[in-house]
């Protein structure tokens, strides 16, 4: 989603925060850096935002209190966005409110990283952002000289790796009145770090087509796994069947119908409108509002068809991994064996 390479890093600032429960301070820098080494700002955006180039899921700045002014992150990169010049003293600010809510007991202290580029690009769009990084977690790294004939070895006891960024997000000057265009990378435990999203950015999903269709998806795998058998009587066999052709219908289709879905995947007028109504309840369970019709998203359909099951598992001894047809395979018991069992056709053996 984010492509970086006609992107420049125009503006950077370092701080330090520690964990305010702990007591352990917060350290605010002067002045910002100037990069004039090449090298470095290669090395320094490929760490920052490398790992954003595999990101689909986007978000958006919020408030409980639908004013967006109140979120604290909002506020700054407004004033950001609208006066560059103030891009430190923002900065400061952001470091502060970070500090401020950083009250978990097992939350790590570490560099803050604040850049501000010009030309990156997300959706195939340019667009300035502000960037903002946390840097947790060091390793020890070795290093070998050559000198008089004879190598030295010795070691760098905290650096940084710059392919493990531990948090880090990008505020896009874009959608502003709806909160900006964000995408996020935490790397730590979310029952650690859930200050990172919730409490310090304040984020709620952004509803494009990676969104909907992965949220459609996920939305279907659950109705067919836990709610069907409310209504019908379902083998595992017509489970995955009934998941498999969902994962066809997407990965065929340029876009999504909820009515052709239902025919298609479902095809019984009784499981289609227990759909629907297992859809509305799931939005206004979490508030938030799924498409009937949108256009499908490759990346998120990839992504969730890794965790639809395919596989059938028999005891120890057999995994049955099914992708098609399901009636080429029958299910019996064994009254002499006591046992179950699956009668499977094929044409040929591969």
């Amino acid at each position: 989603m984010v492509s970086y390479f006609e992107a420049s890093l125009s503006q950077l600032s370092i701080h330090k925060a520690g964990n305010k429960s702990l007591e352990e301070p917060l350290t605010l820098s002067e002045n910002s850096l100037k990069i004039d080494d090449e090298v470095l700002d290669g090395l320094l955006k490929q760490y920052f935002l490398h790992p954003f180039e595999k990101v689909n899921e986007a978000y958006r700045l919020f408030h409980p209190t639908s004013d967006l002014s109140l979120n604290e992150v909002f506020h700054f990169a407004e004033m950001i966005f609208e006066a560059p010049d103030t891009f430190h003293e923002n900065t400061k600010q952001i470091a502060k409110h970070l500090y401020d809510i950083s009250n978990h007991p097992k939350i790590k202290s570490g560099e803050l990283y604040f850049a501000y580029f010009n030309n990156l690009q997300i959706e195939g769009e340019l667009f300035d952002a502000v960037g903002i990084f946390k840097s947790e977690s060091k390793e020890p790294y070795l290093t070998v000289s050559h000198q008089a004939k004879e190598f030295k070895i010795t070691y760098e006891e905290m650096a940084i790796n710059i392919k493990k960024l531990d948090k880090g997000c990008l505020v896009f000057n874009t959608e502003k009145e709806q909160g900006y265009k964000i995408v996020v990378v935490d790397q730590t435990n979310r029952s650690e770090a859930v200050y990172w999203i919730d409490e310090f950015l304040k984020l709620k999903i952004r509803n494009n087509d990676y969104t909907q269709t992965q949220n459609t998806l996920s939305i279907y795998k659950s109705f067919v796994t836990e709610k069907m058998d409310e209504d019908f009587s379902l083998s595992k066999t017509d489970k995955i069947d009934l998941l498999n052709r969902s994962i066809k219908y997407f990965k065929e289709k340029e876009s999504f119908d909820i009515n052709e879905f239902g025919n298609e995947v479902i095809a019984n007028p009784h499981g289609i409108e227990m759909f629907k109504s297992f859809k509305k309840n799931y939005e206004e369970e979490f508030d938030t509002s799924v498409a009937d019709t949108f256009s499908i998203s490759g990346a998120a359909v990839k992504k969730q068809a890794r965790v639809f099951k395919s596989v059938l598992k028999l005891d120890r001894n057999f995994h049955i991994y099914i992708h098609g047809n399901n009636e080429l395979i029958e299910k019996g018991f064994d009254q002499e064996r006591n046992m179950n069992y699956y009668k499977v056709y094929f044409k040929e053996e591969k």
